[in-house]
Protein backbone atom coordinates (compact mmCIF):
# COMPACT_ATOMS: atom_id res chain seq x y z
CA UNK A 1 0.00 0.00 0.00
CA UNK A 2 1.22 3.48 -0.83
CA UNK A 3 2.02 5.88 2.04
CA UNK A 4 -1.13 7.68 3.15
CA UNK A 5 -0.04 11.07 1.77
CA UNK A 6 0.51 9.54 -1.68
CA UNK A 7 -2.59 7.35 -1.72
CA UNK A 8 -5.64 9.48 -2.44
CA UNK A 9 -7.91 6.55 -1.58
CA UNK A 10 -6.23 5.75 1.78
CA UNK A 11 -9.54 6.09 3.63
CA UNK A 12 -11.24 3.64 1.27
CA UNK A 13 -8.42 1.13 1.66
CA UNK A 14 -8.74 1.41 5.44
CA UNK A 15 -12.50 0.89 5.26
CA UNK A 16 -11.94 -2.27 3.23
CA UNK A 17 -9.44 -3.47 5.85
CA UNK A 18 -12.13 -3.16 8.50
CA UNK A 19 -14.67 -5.07 6.40
CA UNK A 20 -12.15 -7.83 5.67
CA UNK A 21 -11.15 -8.06 9.35
CA UNK A 22 -14.79 -8.33 10.44
CA UNK A 23 -15.58 -10.83 7.70
CA UNK A 24 -12.69 -13.07 8.74
CA UNK A 25 -13.27 -12.95 12.51
CA UNK A 26 -16.97 -12.26 13.06
CA UNK A 27 -18.79 -13.90 10.13
CA UNK A 28 -20.74 -16.18 12.49
CA UNK A 29 -22.00 -13.23 14.56
CA UNK A 30 -23.19 -10.91 11.78
CA UNK A 31 -26.84 -10.31 10.96
CA UNK A 32 -28.20 -10.40 7.41
CA UNK A 33 -27.84 -6.66 6.83
CA UNK A 34 -24.19 -6.63 7.93
CA UNK A 35 -23.33 -9.73 5.94
CA UNK A 36 -25.04 -8.35 2.83
CA UNK A 37 -23.21 -5.02 3.08
CA UNK A 38 -19.79 -6.67 3.42
CA UNK A 39 -20.51 -8.84 0.39
CA UNK A 40 -21.93 -6.12 -1.90
CA UNK A 41 -19.81 -3.08 -1.05
CA UNK A 42 -16.61 -4.14 -2.91
CA UNK A 43 -18.59 -4.63 -6.15
CA UNK A 44 -19.59 -0.95 -6.43
CA UNK A 45 -17.61 1.49 -8.61
CA UNK A 46 -14.55 2.85 -6.82
CA UNK A 47 -15.79 6.45 -6.91
CA UNK A 48 -19.09 5.38 -5.33
CA UNK A 49 -17.33 3.47 -2.57
CA UNK A 50 -15.03 6.41 -1.91
CA UNK A 51 -17.94 8.87 -1.72
CA UNK A 52 -19.76 6.59 0.69
CA UNK A 53 -16.77 6.35 3.03
CA UNK A 54 -16.26 10.12 2.87
CA UNK A 55 -19.84 10.59 4.06
CA UNK A 56 -19.46 7.91 6.74
CA UNK A 57 -16.40 9.68 8.12
CA UNK A 58 -18.14 13.06 8.31
CA UNK A 59 -20.60 14.16 10.97
CA UNK A 60 -24.30 13.92 10.39
CA UNK A 61 -26.42 12.05 7.88
CA UNK A 62 -27.34 14.82 5.41
CA UNK A 63 -24.95 16.08 2.73
CA UNK A 64 -25.05 18.28 -0.36
CA UNK A 65 -23.43 17.29 -3.62
CA UNK A 66 -21.91 20.75 -3.94
CA UNK A 67 -20.05 20.23 -0.66
CA UNK A 68 -18.76 16.76 -1.52
CA UNK A 69 -15.89 17.93 -3.69
CA UNK A 70 -12.96 15.48 -3.85
CA UNK A 71 -10.52 15.38 -6.74
CA UNK A 72 -10.09 11.61 -6.59
CA UNK A 73 -13.87 11.02 -6.71
CA UNK A 74 -14.93 13.49 -9.36
CA UNK A 75 -18.65 14.12 -9.90
CA UNK A 76 -20.53 13.43 -6.67
CA UNK A 77 -23.83 13.01 -8.53
CA UNK A 78 -22.47 10.22 -10.69
CA UNK A 79 -20.86 8.50 -7.72
CA UNK A 80 -24.04 8.75 -5.66
CA UNK A 81 -26.34 6.95 -8.07
CA UNK A 82 -25.07 3.38 -7.40
CA UNK A 83 -25.25 4.05 -3.65
CA UNK A 84 -28.91 4.97 -3.98
CA UNK A 85 -29.57 1.84 -6.04
CA UNK A 86 -27.97 -0.22 -3.29
CA UNK A 87 -30.28 1.41 -0.74
CA UNK A 88 -27.49 2.92 1.35
CA UNK A 89 -28.31 6.58 0.61
CA UNK A 90 -31.45 8.47 -0.39
CA UNK A 91 -31.17 11.12 -3.09
CA UNK A 92 -33.29 14.25 -2.55
CA UNK A 93 -34.58 13.05 0.85
CA UNK A 94 -37.40 14.70 2.77
CA UNK A 95 -35.94 17.21 5.24
CA UNK A 96 -37.38 19.37 7.99
CA UNK A 97 -36.97 23.11 8.26
CA UNK A 98 -34.34 22.63 10.97
CA UNK A 99 -32.39 20.24 8.76
CA UNK A 100 -32.61 22.63 5.85
CA UNK A 101 -31.19 25.47 7.96
CA UNK A 102 -28.27 23.21 8.86
CA UNK A 103 -27.65 22.44 5.20
CA UNK A 104 -27.97 25.91 3.65
CA UNK A 105 -26.06 29.10 4.25
CA UNK A 106 -27.87 32.35 5.00
CA UNK A 107 -27.73 33.82 1.44
CA UNK A 108 -29.12 30.54 0.09
CA UNK A 109 -31.95 30.61 2.62
CA UNK A 110 -32.82 34.18 1.69
CA UNK A 111 -32.98 33.14 -1.95
CA UNK A 112 -34.93 29.93 -1.30
CA UNK A 113 -37.60 31.69 0.78
CA UNK A 114 -37.46 35.04 -1.05
CA UNK A 115 -36.80 36.84 2.22
CA UNK A 116 -36.95 40.62 2.16
CA UNK A 117 -36.68 43.58 4.50
CA UNK A 118 -35.71 43.10 8.12
CA UNK A 119 -36.19 39.33 7.94
CA UNK A 120 -33.55 39.11 5.22
CA UNK A 121 -30.96 40.76 7.50
CA UNK A 122 -32.05 38.92 10.65
CA UNK A 123 -29.97 36.18 12.24
CA UNK A 124 -30.53 32.62 10.99
CA UNK A 125 -32.22 31.60 14.23
CA UNK A 126 -34.72 34.49 13.93
CA UNK A 127 -35.36 33.58 10.29
CA UNK A 128 -36.03 29.97 11.22
CA UNK A 129 -38.50 30.88 13.95
CA UNK A 130 -40.31 33.30 11.64
CA UNK A 131 -40.72 30.59 9.00
CA UNK A 132 -41.56 27.72 11.36
CA UNK A 133 -45.33 28.31 11.52
CA UNK A 134 -45.64 28.06 7.74
CA UNK A 135 -43.21 25.18 7.31
CA UNK A 136 -43.73 22.60 10.03
CA UNK A 137 -43.43 19.40 8.00
CA UNK A 138 -40.97 17.59 5.75
CA UNK A 139 -40.42 18.31 2.07
CA UNK A 140 -37.89 16.99 -0.44
CA UNK A 141 -34.70 19.02 -0.42
CA UNK A 142 -35.29 20.07 -4.04
CA UNK A 143 -38.69 21.48 -3.12
CA UNK A 144 -37.25 23.57 -0.31
CA UNK A 145 -34.23 24.67 -2.25
CA UNK A 146 -36.26 25.59 -5.32
CA UNK A 147 -38.60 28.00 -3.53
CA UNK A 148 -36.62 30.98 -4.71
CA UNK A 149 -37.02 30.14 -8.38
CA UNK A 150 -33.49 31.11 -9.29
CA UNK A 151 -31.73 28.98 -6.67
CA UNK A 152 -28.66 27.19 -8.02
CA UNK A 153 -29.16 23.52 -8.79
CA UNK A 154 -27.89 21.19 -6.08
CA UNK A 155 -28.61 17.73 -4.75
CA UNK A 156 -28.88 16.38 -1.23
CA UNK A 157 -28.18 12.89 0.13
CA UNK A 158 -29.21 11.19 3.32
CA UNK A 159 -26.93 8.30 4.25
CA UNK A 160 -29.29 5.73 5.72
CA UNK A 161 -26.60 3.08 6.20
CA UNK A 162 -24.65 5.12 8.76
CA UNK A 163 -26.07 3.23 11.77
CA UNK A 164 -24.98 0.02 10.03
CA UNK A 165 -21.47 1.41 9.56
CA UNK A 166 -21.35 2.58 13.17
CA UNK A 167 -22.26 -0.96 14.19
CA UNK A 168 -19.46 -2.38 12.04
CA UNK A 169 -17.07 0.14 13.59
CA UNK A 170 -18.20 -1.05 17.01
CA UNK A 171 -17.60 -4.70 16.10
CA UNK A 172 -14.08 -3.84 14.90
CA UNK A 173 -12.96 -1.55 17.75
CA UNK A 174 -15.10 -2.92 20.57
CA UNK A 175 -16.09 0.65 21.52
CA UNK A 176 -17.58 3.82 20.11
CA UNK A 177 -14.85 6.27 21.13
CA UNK A 178 -12.40 5.06 18.49
CA UNK A 179 -13.16 5.88 14.88
CA UNK A 180 -11.75 5.82 11.36
CA UNK A 181 -9.11 8.45 12.20
CA UNK A 182 -7.17 5.77 14.11
CA UNK A 183 -6.02 4.40 10.73
CA UNK A 184 -4.92 7.80 9.46
CA UNK A 185 -3.08 8.75 12.64
CA UNK A 186 -1.35 5.38 12.60
CA UNK A 187 -0.40 5.70 8.91
CA UNK A 188 0.96 9.19 9.52
CA UNK A 189 3.01 7.99 12.49
CA UNK A 190 1.14 10.18 14.99
CA UNK A 191 0.25 7.04 16.95
CA UNK A 192 2.19 3.80 16.92
CA UNK A 193 0.79 0.61 18.35
CA UNK A 194 2.40 -2.56 19.64
CA UNK A 195 2.00 -5.54 17.34
CA UNK A 196 0.12 -8.26 19.19
CA UNK A 197 -0.77 -11.63 17.75
CA UNK A 198 -4.56 -11.60 17.83
CA UNK A 199 -6.06 -15.06 17.67
CA UNK A 200 -9.59 -15.96 16.67
CA UNK A 201 -10.25 -16.72 20.35
CA UNK A 202 -9.39 -13.11 21.26
CA UNK A 203 -12.55 -11.65 19.74
CA UNK A 204 -14.06 -8.77 21.68
CA UNK A 205 -17.59 -9.97 20.93
CA UNK A 206 -18.13 -13.70 21.32
CA UNK A 207 -21.84 -13.95 20.61
CA UNK A 208 -24.47 -11.88 18.87
CA UNK A 209 -25.95 -11.20 22.28
CA UNK A 210 -22.68 -9.44 23.21
CA UNK A 211 -23.16 -7.02 20.31
CA UNK A 212 -26.81 -6.41 21.12
CA UNK A 213 -26.05 -5.92 24.82
CA UNK A 214 -23.34 -3.39 24.00
CA UNK A 215 -25.73 -1.47 21.76
CA UNK A 216 -28.36 -1.44 24.52
CA UNK A 217 -25.80 -0.30 27.10
CA UNK A 218 -24.63 2.46 24.78
CA UNK A 219 -28.20 3.64 24.19
CA UNK A 220 -28.84 3.70 27.96
CA UNK A 221 -25.62 5.60 28.55
CA UNK A 222 -26.62 8.17 25.91
CA UNK A 223 -30.05 8.64 27.47
CA UNK A 224 -28.57 9.06 30.93
CA UNK A 225 -25.98 11.49 29.59
CA UNK A 226 -28.80 13.53 28.06
CA UNK A 227 -30.41 13.98 31.46
CA UNK A 228 -32.96 11.17 31.63
CA UNK A 229 -33.83 10.00 35.15
CA UNK A 230 -31.85 6.90 36.22
CA UNK A 231 -35.00 4.95 37.11
CA UNK A 232 -36.37 5.55 33.61
CA UNK A 233 -33.15 4.26 32.07
CA UNK A 234 -32.70 1.28 34.38
CA UNK A 235 -35.41 -1.03 32.89
CA UNK A 236 -33.60 -0.98 29.53
CA UNK A 237 -30.19 -1.92 30.93
CA UNK A 238 -29.54 -5.47 29.70
CA UNK A 239 -29.60 -8.12 32.44
CA UNK A 240 -26.40 -9.81 33.63
CA UNK A 241 -25.44 -13.24 32.46
CA UNK A 242 -22.83 -12.80 29.75
CA UNK A 243 -19.43 -14.40 30.28
CA UNK A 244 -17.81 -11.47 28.48
CA UNK A 245 -15.87 -9.86 31.32
CA UNK A 246 -15.15 -6.48 29.74
CA UNK A 247 -18.79 -6.14 28.69
CA UNK A 248 -19.95 -7.03 32.20
CA UNK A 249 -17.56 -4.37 33.49
CA UNK A 250 -19.20 -1.76 31.25
CA UNK A 251 -22.60 -2.74 32.62
CA UNK A 252 -21.34 -2.43 36.21
CA UNK A 253 -19.91 1.02 35.47
CA UNK A 254 -23.23 2.25 34.10
CA UNK A 255 -25.11 0.92 37.13
CA UNK A 256 -22.59 2.66 39.40
CA UNK A 257 -23.14 5.96 37.57
CA UNK A 258 -26.92 5.58 37.81
CA UNK A 259 -26.50 4.91 41.52
CA UNK A 260 -24.37 8.02 41.94
CA UNK A 261 -27.09 10.15 40.38
CA UNK A 262 -29.78 8.62 42.61
CA UNK A 263 -27.54 9.33 45.58
CA UNK A 264 -27.27 12.97 44.53
CA UNK A 265 -31.07 13.05 44.28
CA UNK A 266 -31.26 11.60 47.82
CA UNK A 267 -33.19 8.57 46.56
CA UNK A 268 -31.46 6.31 49.03
CA UNK A 269 -33.28 3.03 48.41
CA UNK A 270 -32.72 3.09 44.66
CA UNK A 271 -29.09 4.11 45.03
CA UNK A 272 -28.37 1.34 47.55
CA UNK A 273 -30.02 -1.26 45.34
CA UNK A 274 -27.96 -0.25 42.32
CA UNK A 275 -24.70 -0.14 44.26
CA UNK A 276 -25.46 -3.52 45.79
CA UNK A 277 -26.18 -5.06 42.41
CA UNK A 278 -22.94 -4.16 40.64
CA UNK A 279 -19.31 -5.15 41.07
CA UNK A 280 -17.81 -1.81 40.04
CA UNK A 281 -14.89 -0.75 42.29
CA UNK A 282 -16.17 1.43 45.11
CA UNK A 283 -19.81 0.36 44.80
CA UNK A 284 -19.79 -1.64 48.04
CA UNK A 285 -18.48 1.30 50.07
CA UNK A 286 -20.98 3.66 48.43
CA UNK A 287 -23.83 1.31 49.39
CA UNK A 288 -22.70 1.46 53.03
CA UNK A 289 -22.45 5.24 52.86
CA UNK A 290 -25.96 5.49 51.42
CA UNK A 291 -27.33 3.35 54.25
CA UNK A 292 -25.58 5.70 56.68
CA UNK A 293 -27.12 8.74 54.99
CA UNK A 294 -30.52 7.02 55.21
CA UNK A 295 -29.88 6.52 58.94
CA UNK A 296 -29.98 2.75 58.59
CA UNK A 297 -26.98 2.45 60.88
CA UNK A 298 -27.40 -1.20 61.83
CA UNK A 299 -27.43 -2.59 58.25
CA UNK A 300 -24.62 -0.19 57.36
CA UNK A 301 -22.50 -1.46 60.26
CA UNK A 302 -23.09 -5.10 59.31
CA UNK A 303 -22.03 -4.46 55.73
CA UNK A 304 -19.01 -2.49 56.88
CA UNK A 305 -17.82 -5.37 59.07
CA UNK A 306 -18.08 -7.81 56.17
CA UNK A 307 -16.22 -5.43 53.87
CA UNK A 308 -13.47 -4.75 56.41
CA UNK A 309 -12.81 -8.49 56.64
CA UNK A 310 -11.82 -8.52 52.96
CA UNK A 311 -11.35 -5.01 51.48
CA UNK A 312 -11.38 -4.97 47.68
CA UNK A 313 -8.60 -2.35 47.57
CA UNK A 314 -6.63 0.15 49.62
CA UNK A 315 -9.03 2.85 48.44
CA UNK A 316 -12.03 0.95 49.82
CA UNK A 317 -10.24 0.23 53.09
CA UNK A 318 -9.45 3.96 53.44
CA UNK A 319 -13.12 4.81 52.85
CA UNK A 320 -14.34 2.18 55.32
CA UNK A 321 -11.98 3.35 58.05
CA UNK A 322 -13.47 6.83 57.78
CA UNK A 323 -17.03 5.55 58.12
CA UNK A 324 -16.38 3.10 60.94
CA UNK A 325 -16.00 5.62 63.84
CA UNK A 326 -19.15 7.49 62.81
CA UNK A 327 -21.24 4.33 62.61
CA UNK A 328 -19.80 3.00 65.89
CA UNK A 329 -20.70 6.27 67.61
CA UNK A 330 -24.25 6.17 66.20
CA UNK A 331 -24.74 2.62 67.48
CA UNK A 332 -23.13 3.26 70.86
CA UNK A 333 -20.25 0.86 70.25
CA UNK A 334 -17.03 1.45 72.18
CA UNK A 335 -14.57 3.54 70.25
CA UNK A 336 -11.72 1.44 68.95
CA UNK A 337 -8.16 2.60 68.76
CA UNK A 338 -7.57 4.20 65.41
CA UNK A 339 -4.60 2.91 63.48
CA UNK A 340 -2.14 5.71 62.97
CA UNK A 341 -0.32 6.08 59.69
CA UNK A 342 3.45 6.39 59.81
CA UNK A 343 4.07 10.13 59.36
CA UNK A 344 6.30 11.04 56.43
CA UNK A 345 9.23 13.40 56.66
CA UNK A 346 8.13 17.02 56.53
CA UNK A 347 9.89 19.97 54.94
CA UNK A 348 8.60 23.51 55.52
CA UNK A 349 9.78 26.19 53.13
CA UNK A 350 9.12 29.93 53.12
CA UNK A 351 10.20 31.33 49.76
CA UNK A 352 9.62 34.65 47.97
CA UNK A 353 6.69 34.57 45.56
CA UNK A 354 8.17 34.63 42.04
CA UNK A 355 7.27 37.23 39.44
CA UNK A 356 5.64 36.26 36.16
CA UNK A 357 4.45 32.72 35.47
CA UNK A 358 5.31 30.01 37.98
CA UNK A 359 4.04 26.78 39.53
CA UNK A 360 4.67 25.66 43.10
CA UNK A 361 6.40 22.39 42.15
CA UNK A 362 8.75 24.33 39.88
CA UNK A 363 9.54 26.84 42.60
CA UNK A 364 10.48 24.07 45.03
CA UNK A 365 12.42 22.19 42.39
CA UNK A 366 14.52 25.23 41.57
CA UNK A 367 15.16 25.87 45.26
CA UNK A 368 16.31 22.32 46.03
CA UNK A 369 18.17 21.58 42.80
CA UNK A 370 21.97 21.54 42.74
CA UNK A 371 24.65 19.81 40.69
CA UNK A 372 25.38 17.27 43.40
CA UNK A 373 21.68 16.52 44.00
CA UNK A 374 19.54 17.22 40.90
CA UNK A 375 15.75 17.42 41.21
CA UNK A 376 13.25 16.38 38.54
CA UNK A 377 9.50 16.93 38.22
CA UNK A 378 8.18 13.40 37.56
CA UNK A 379 4.88 12.91 39.43
CA UNK A 380 3.26 9.78 37.92
CA UNK A 381 5.59 9.53 34.94
CA UNK A 382 8.82 7.99 36.25
CA UNK A 383 7.76 4.91 38.24
CA UNK A 384 4.96 4.08 35.80
CA UNK A 385 7.38 4.33 32.88
CA UNK A 386 9.98 2.13 34.54
CA UNK A 387 7.25 -0.39 35.29
CA UNK A 388 5.93 -0.24 31.72
CA UNK A 389 9.37 -0.69 30.19
CA UNK A 390 10.36 -3.61 32.43
CA UNK A 391 6.98 -5.35 32.13
CA UNK A 392 6.31 -4.54 28.47
CA UNK A 393 6.00 -8.19 27.46
CA UNK A 394 3.54 -8.93 30.27
CA UNK A 395 1.36 -5.87 29.60
CA UNK A 396 1.11 -6.74 25.90
CA UNK A 397 0.82 -10.51 26.34
CA UNK A 398 -1.69 -12.03 23.91
CA UNK A 399 -4.18 -13.02 26.60
CA UNK A 400 -7.57 -14.04 25.12
CA UNK A 401 -9.91 -11.06 25.07
CA UNK A 402 -7.21 -8.48 25.88
CA UNK A 403 -6.58 -7.28 22.32
CA UNK A 404 -8.96 -7.65 19.42
CA UNK A 405 -7.89 -5.05 16.87
CA UNK A 406 -4.56 -3.45 15.85
CA UNK A 407 -5.18 -0.06 17.49
CA UNK A 408 -5.14 -0.80 21.20
CA UNK A 409 -3.32 1.66 23.46
CA UNK A 410 -3.37 -1.08 26.08
CA UNK A 411 -5.22 -4.29 27.01
CA UNK A 412 -8.98 -3.99 27.37
CA UNK A 413 -8.89 -5.57 30.84
CA UNK A 414 -6.28 -3.14 32.18
CA UNK A 415 -8.53 -1.97 35.01
CA UNK A 416 -10.06 -5.36 35.77
CA UNK A 417 -9.53 -6.87 39.21
CA UNK A 418 -7.91 -9.92 37.65
CA UNK A 419 -5.53 -8.05 35.33
CA UNK A 420 -2.50 -9.26 37.27
CA UNK A 421 -3.85 -12.75 37.98
CA UNK A 422 -4.43 -13.50 34.29
CA UNK A 423 -0.76 -12.67 33.59
CA UNK A 424 0.87 -13.98 36.75
CA UNK A 425 3.48 -16.03 34.92
CA UNK A 426 4.47 -13.16 32.61
CA UNK A 427 4.69 -10.59 35.42
CA UNK A 428 6.62 -12.96 37.66
CA UNK A 429 9.22 -13.38 34.90
CA UNK A 430 9.54 -9.61 34.46
CA UNK A 431 9.76 -8.81 38.18
CA UNK A 432 12.29 -11.59 38.76
CA UNK A 433 14.80 -9.43 36.91
CA UNK A 434 14.70 -7.03 39.86
CA UNK A 435 16.07 -9.89 41.97
CA UNK A 436 18.79 -11.09 39.61
CA UNK A 437 19.97 -7.62 38.53
CA UNK A 438 19.14 -7.88 34.81
CA UNK A 439 16.35 -5.28 34.91
CA UNK A 440 18.42 -2.24 33.77
CA UNK A 441 19.30 -3.97 30.50
CA UNK A 442 15.65 -4.86 29.81
CA UNK A 443 14.47 -1.34 30.59
CA UNK A 444 17.11 0.24 28.33
CA UNK A 445 16.45 -2.27 25.54
CA UNK A 446 12.70 -1.60 25.56
CA UNK A 447 13.29 2.14 25.78
CA UNK A 448 15.03 1.98 22.40
CA UNK A 449 13.07 -0.81 20.74
CA UNK A 450 9.60 0.43 21.72
CA UNK A 451 10.18 4.18 21.70
CA UNK A 452 7.01 6.05 20.75
CA UNK A 453 4.69 3.03 20.79
CA UNK A 454 1.48 3.69 22.73
CA UNK A 455 1.51 2.25 26.22
CA UNK A 456 -0.80 2.77 29.19
CA UNK A 457 2.24 3.17 31.45
CA UNK A 458 5.14 4.73 29.57
CA UNK A 459 5.35 8.54 29.40
CA UNK A 460 7.67 8.90 26.42
CA UNK A 461 7.87 12.67 26.60
CA UNK A 462 9.01 12.60 30.23
CA UNK A 463 11.91 10.17 29.78
CA UNK A 464 15.40 11.32 28.92
CA UNK A 465 18.71 9.55 29.24
CA UNK A 466 19.90 11.50 32.27
CA UNK A 467 16.74 10.89 34.31
CA UNK A 468 16.72 7.20 33.42
CA UNK A 469 20.41 6.77 34.29
CA UNK A 470 19.97 8.45 37.67
CA UNK A 471 16.83 6.46 38.48
CA UNK A 472 18.45 3.12 37.69
CA UNK A 473 21.60 4.13 39.60
CA UNK A 474 19.96 5.56 42.73
CA UNK A 475 16.64 3.73 43.28
CA UNK A 476 17.21 0.28 44.83
CA UNK A 477 15.71 -2.65 42.95
CA UNK A 478 13.79 -3.61 46.10
CA UNK A 479 12.04 -0.23 46.11
CA UNK A 480 11.16 -0.53 42.44
CA UNK A 481 9.71 -3.95 43.08
CA UNK A 482 7.53 -2.71 45.92
CA UNK A 483 6.26 0.13 43.73
CA UNK A 484 5.53 -2.20 40.83
CA UNK A 485 3.71 -4.70 43.01
CA UNK A 486 1.50 -1.94 44.35
CA UNK A 487 0.63 -0.78 40.83
CA UNK A 488 -0.41 -4.34 40.03
CA UNK A 489 -2.66 -4.51 43.10
CA UNK A 490 -5.01 -1.92 41.56
CA UNK A 491 -3.87 -0.48 38.25
CA UNK A 492 -6.62 2.12 37.97
CA UNK A 493 -6.13 3.55 41.46
CA UNK A 494 -2.38 3.10 41.91
CA UNK A 495 -1.07 4.58 38.65
CA UNK A 496 -1.65 7.99 40.22
CA UNK A 497 -0.75 9.67 43.50
CA UNK A 498 3.04 9.55 43.20
CA UNK A 499 5.01 12.45 44.70
CA UNK A 500 5.66 15.42 42.41
CA UNK A 501 9.47 15.56 42.56
CA UNK A 502 12.39 13.22 42.91
CA UNK A 503 15.86 14.19 44.06
CA UNK A 504 18.96 12.08 43.46
CA UNK A 505 22.32 11.93 45.24
CA UNK A 506 24.30 9.89 42.68
CA UNK A 507 27.52 9.91 44.73
CA UNK A 508 25.65 8.19 47.56
CA UNK A 509 23.31 6.14 45.34
CA UNK A 510 20.21 7.36 47.14
CA UNK A 511 17.06 9.32 46.32
CA UNK A 512 14.10 11.07 47.88
CA UNK A 513 10.55 11.60 46.58
CA UNK A 514 8.95 14.95 47.40
CA UNK A 515 5.26 15.80 47.41
CA UNK A 516 4.77 19.59 47.17
CA UNK A 517 1.84 21.38 48.75
CA UNK A 518 1.34 25.09 48.23
CA UNK A 519 -0.54 27.44 50.55
CA UNK A 520 -4.00 26.04 51.35
CA UNK A 521 -3.38 22.78 49.49
CA UNK A 522 -3.81 19.39 51.15
CA UNK A 523 -2.90 15.79 50.43
CA UNK A 524 -5.39 13.86 48.32
CA UNK A 525 -6.53 10.35 49.19
CA UNK A 526 -4.46 8.59 46.53
CA UNK A 527 -1.39 10.59 47.62
CA UNK A 528 -1.96 9.66 51.25
CA UNK A 529 -2.13 5.99 50.29
CA UNK A 530 1.14 6.15 48.35
CA UNK A 531 2.90 8.07 51.12
CA UNK A 532 1.71 5.56 53.72
CA UNK A 533 2.85 2.67 51.53
CA UNK A 534 6.28 4.24 51.05
CA UNK A 535 6.64 4.75 54.79
CA UNK A 536 5.70 1.11 55.49
CA UNK A 537 8.38 -0.11 53.07
CA UNK A 538 11.04 2.42 54.10
CA UNK A 539 10.98 4.17 50.74
CA UNK A 540 12.08 7.79 51.27
CA UNK A 541 9.36 10.37 50.80
CA UNK A 542 9.00 13.92 52.10
CA UNK A 543 5.99 16.24 52.09
CA UNK A 544 7.10 19.80 51.40
CA UNK A 545 4.78 22.58 52.58
CA UNK A 546 5.48 25.83 50.80
CA UNK A 547 4.51 29.23 52.16
CA UNK A 548 5.28 32.61 50.65
CA UNK A 549 7.74 34.63 52.65
CA UNK A 550 6.54 38.07 53.68
CA UNK A 551 8.41 40.87 51.94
Amino acid sequence: MKPVLENLFYYLDNFHRVLEWIGERYADLLDDEERDFIARFPALPKASRALFVRMVMRKGQLFRASKLVYDEIGCARSAAAPLAEAGWIVIDPPVTLDELFDLLQKPELCLAFALTGTLRSARKEAQREALRAQHDGERPFSAWHGDGGDAPCDEAYRIVAKPLCDRLRLIFFGNYHQDWTEFVLSDLGVFRFETVEISQAARGFRTRRDIEDYLRLHACRERFGNGEHPLDVLPDVPPPGTDNEWLASRRDKLLFQLGQQLEKLREWAGACELYSGCAYPGARARAIRVLEKDEQFGPAWERLQRAMAAPESEAERQHLLRMAPRLARRLGHPRGAAAKAVPPERLDLALPRPDGQWWVEGVVREHLHCDAAPVFYVENALINSLFGLLCWDAVFAAIPGAFFHPFHHGPTDLHSADFHRRRTTQFDACLAQLDDGTYPATIRRNLEAKRGISSPFVFWGALDGNLLDLALHCIPAAHLKQSFLRILQDVKANRTGFPDLIQFWPAERRYNMIEVKGPGDRLQDNQLRWIDYCAQHRMPVTVCYLQWATQ
